[in-house]
């Protein structure tokens, strides 16, 4: 049975954010054709506790060389860049594909089996448009929907769409000023719903 998903009020949002500090979210824009920002990528999911194997000396490396695949392959480029707020259910659909994709690859070192998987496919899609998409783990994608699939991954950023959008017309505010409002300077609306799931679907605490 899934959790109800009527949009948080705002103040199960202060407590949310406030949770984590509430300090900026702010990342760096990675272009993921280039090795450099391929390693950022990996060093940034591993700070996130995605415990995806370095290589060793002389090892091959098969998150870059998995990682740097799907972004020639236009998949990085293809992402949109619109708000959350502002999705479209056109640009909402294809993501399911290029989320299951990004989650299938292999980056487990010579010799053993590891694929990136849904949670750490979605942190690093979340990365890539900070603004756009949200990210989620287990416990958020089970309670909220069931599954962890591309089915229930384009249906959480649905979901997010519709709650962003509904927060901006109830307040009148645009997300900068939403997110201020929030104490979350600098946090990107993505983000703050991502604080608010994670604090009442994983970590199952009342807001």
């Amino acid at each position: 049975m899934t959790a109800d998903h009527t949009t948080p009020d705002l103040e199960s949002l202060r407590k949310a954010v406030a949770a984590f500090g509430g300090g900026p979210s702010l990342l760096p824009v990675l272009d993921l054709t280039a090795a450099g920002d391929r390693r950022r990528l990996l060093t940034l999911l591993n700070a996130w506790g995605c415990r995806i194997p370095y290589p060793r000396g002389g090892e091959p490396d098969p998150f870059d060389a998995a990682v740097g695949a799907w972004a020639g392959r236009g998949r990085s480029g293809g992402l949109p860049t619109a708000p959350l707020a502002e999705l479209t259910d056109a640009e909402l659909e294809p993501l399911g594909g290029c989320f299951a994709e990004l989650a299938a690859i292999e980056v487990g070192r010579p010799g053993g089996a590891r694929k990136l998987g849904p949670t750490a496919a979605s942190k690093a899609l979340h990365m890539l448009r900070p603004h756009t998409l949200m990210p989620w783990d287990a416990a958020i994608a089970e309670r909220l929907h069931g599954g962890r699939g591309p089915v229930e991954y384009v249906a959480h950023q649905r979901l997010g769409r519709d709650w962003a959008r509904g927060l901006l017309a109830m307040t009148g505010l645009d997300e900068q000023a939403l997110t201020l409002t929030l104490g979350g300077p600098g946090r990107t609306l993505a983000k703050v719903l991502d604080d608010y799931c994670y604090v009442r679907f994983t970590r199952l605490e009342r807001l």
